[in-house]
C-alpha cells in the first residue's frame, strides 16, 4: 500500500477511545451501579440505540432536538440515536406494560449520543446508568430514588457529596402566580442555566425568550436564591406559592421527600433543598435531583433525575407516571481521575506468570489453571522471553503478584511468589494442586487490598 493511500487513524471530535486503564475502572463503576440497583429490586432492560425519530423529537426540548443525531435509514425511515435512556424507557413501558405490569422497576446501562459542545468530563458519546420506577405516583418512589443515589455514591467510595432536591411544581406555582404559566418551559430552561451563566444572563434570557418583565424575572431569581435548613427553605417558599394549588402541592411533596430520606437514615448534611434546580429536559413534572461532589462541585452534577409523570402518555392512553435518576458515568470517572481515585492499571488480572522456560509451557498452563480455579485472575505471558522483559511488562500492566518458575525452581519443585508492589518474594512449594502457592497469593492480596 502506498503511503498516500493509508488512512490517518483519528477519532471524531467529542468522541474518545477507552484504553484498558480507563475501561477497567469504568467497568468497576458499572458493576457497582448494577449491584446497588439490584439491591433495591431493579431489573435490567435494554432498548435499541436507534429509534423512530418521532419517538425522540420534542421530548427533551428544543436544545436536545438540535443535538439529535438523525438520518434516514436504508428503508427511507427517519430515525435517530437515543439522546438519553428515559425517553426510550417511556416508549418501552408503553409498548410492554400490559405484559410486565406495574410498578415497573428497571435499570438500563447503555450508551447515548448528543451532538453538543464538548466540555470537561462531557462527550458526544457517553454512557448513562439509569434506574427508574414506572406506574406509581407514590412519594415513596421519589424517596427511594434519593436513597439509591445516596447508596450508589457511598458504594463507589464517596463520603462528601450533596444531593440537591427540588420540585418543579414549586417553580410552576410561582409562575402561575406571576401569570407566566404558559411560559413555564421557556423559563425553566433559562433557570437551568443559572450555575453556568449567572443570574444576570438568566434574567436577560427570561425577558427575551419568555417575555417576562424585569420584576417577574427578579421574583423568580429571588425564589432560586433561597437557602438554609430544610425547615427554613420550606417556610420561605410557602408564602411565595401560597396562591397556587400546584405550588402548595410541590411544597408538601418536598417536605415528604426530605422527611422520608431522613427517616431512612441519610445524614441531613447530604441532602439540600435547592429551589434553583429545574433540570433542563422538558419532561420533568415533579421532584428533581442533582448530585454534586463537595470536593469538586465545578465538574457539575454526576447523578441527576426526577419525576416525569406525563412522558409515557405520548405513546399510550394509559397513565404511566415515572421517576428515576441517571449516573453520569464518564463525568464521574473524569472527576475520580482528577481526585486521584482511579488506580492506573491495564489489566484486571492480579497475578502474572512469566513464561521463560520454553520446555515447560504445559506446567505454566497447569499452574495458571489452578490459580484461576481458586477464583484469582491470572495472565500467562505468551512467549518465552527474558525474565526482566516480562517483569517490566507486568509492572507496566499493573499486575500485583508474579509467580516465577524457571529451570532451577522446577528442579526443586518451588515457585517464587513475588509481591510486585513491595519487591519482596518468598519461595513456596510447587504442589500438584498449587495449594501453597494459592494460599501465599491470597495472603498478599488480603494484606494489600486495592
Amino acid at each position: 500500500m502506498n503511503q498516500s493511500e493509508r488512512i490517518t487513524p483519528r477519532t471524531l471530535k467529542g468522541f474518545r477511545d477507552y484504553p484498558p486503564e480507563v475501561m477497567i475502572p469504568r467497568e468497576r463503576l458499572i458493576d457497582t451501579a448494577r449491584r446497588v440497583y439490584c439491591s433495591y429490586g431493579f431489573s435490567p432492560i435494554d432498548t435499541p440505540a436507534l429509534e423512530y425519530l418521532e419517538i425522540l423529537v420534542g421530548k427533551g426540548g428544543e436544545e436536545t432536538d438540535k443535538q439529535l443525531y438523525k438520518f434516514q435509514d436504508h428503508g427511507g425511515r427517519s430515525v435517530g440515536l437515543r439522546f438519553d435512556l428515559t425517553v426510550p424507557l417511556a416508549r418501552f413501558a408503553a409498548q410492554h406494560i400490559n405484559r410486565l405490569g406495574t410498578p415497573l422497576k428497571h435499570y438500563h446501562i447503555a450508551t447515548v449520543w448528543r451532538g453538543e459542545n464538548t466540555q470537561r468530563g462531557r462527550y458526544r458519546e457517553f454512557m448513562q446508568c439509569d434506574f427508574d420506577t414506572i406506574g406509581t405516583l407514590s412519594t415513596a418512589a421519589d424517596i427511594e430514588t434519593a436513597l439509591v443515589i445516596h447508596d450508589l455514591l457511598c458504594a463507589i467510595g464517596f463520603s462528601e457529596f450533596t444531593i440537591r432536591i427540588n420540585n418543579r411544581m414549586v417553580l410552576t406555582g410561582l409562575l402561575e402566580r406571576l401569570d407566566l404559566a404558559d411560559q413555564a418551559t421557556t423559563v425553566l430552561r433559562a433557570l437551568d442555566k443559572l450555575s453556568k451563566i449567572g443570574p444576570d444572563r438568566v434574567a436577560e434570557e427570561m425577558i427575551a425568550t419568555a417575555k417576562a418583565t424585569e420584576e417577574q424575572a427578579r421574583q423568580i431569581l429571588r425564589l432560586s436564591k433561597i437557602s438554609g435548613t430544610h425547615d427554613q427553605v420550606l417556610k420561605q417558599i410557602e408564602p411565595l406559592v401560597a396562591q397556587s394549588a400546584t405550588g402548595a402541592a410541590g411544597v408538601t411533596k418536598l417536605k415528604e421527600v426530605v422527611d422520608g430520606v431522613q427517616a431512612a437514615g441519610i445524614p441531613q448534611q447530604r441532602v439540600v433543598l435547592d429551589v434553583s434546580i429545574a433540570r433542563g429536559l422538558d419532561y420533568y413534572t415533579g421532584t428533581v435531583f442533582e448530585t454534586f461532589l463537595d470536593t469538586l462541585p465545578e465538574i457539575g452534577s454526576i447523578c441527576s433525575g426526577g419525576r416525569y409523570d406525563d412522558l409515557a402518555e405520548l405513546y399510550t392512553k394509559r397513565k404511566l407516571p415515572g421517576v428515576g435518576a441517571s449516573l453520569g458515568l464518564d463525568r464521574l470517572l473524569a472527576a475520580m481521575e482528577e481526585l486521584g481515585m482511579v488506580e492506573k492499571v491495564a489489566t484486571s488480572a492480579e497475578v502474572f506468570i512469566p513464561y521463560f522456560d520454553p520446555d515447560r509451557l504445559h506446567d505454566y498452563l497447569k499452574l495458571a489453571a489452578a490459580i484461576r480455579a481458586a477464583g484469582i485472575d491470572v495472565e500467562l505471558f505468551p512467549e518465552p522471553k527474558k525474565l526482566g522483559q516480562q517483569l517490566k511488562y507486568a509492572d507496566r500492566r499493573g499486575h500485583r503478584i508474579a509467580l516465577i518458575a524457571g529451570p532451577d525452581e522446577f528442579n526443586t519443585a518451588t515457585c517464587q511468589v513475588k509481591n510486585l508492589a513491595t519487591a519482596t518474594q518468598q519461595d513456596v512449594p510447587m504442589e500438584p494442586d498449587a495449594a501453597s502457592i494459592i494460599a501465599a497469593v491470597k495472603e498478599i492480596l488480603q494484606q494489600h487490598p486495592k
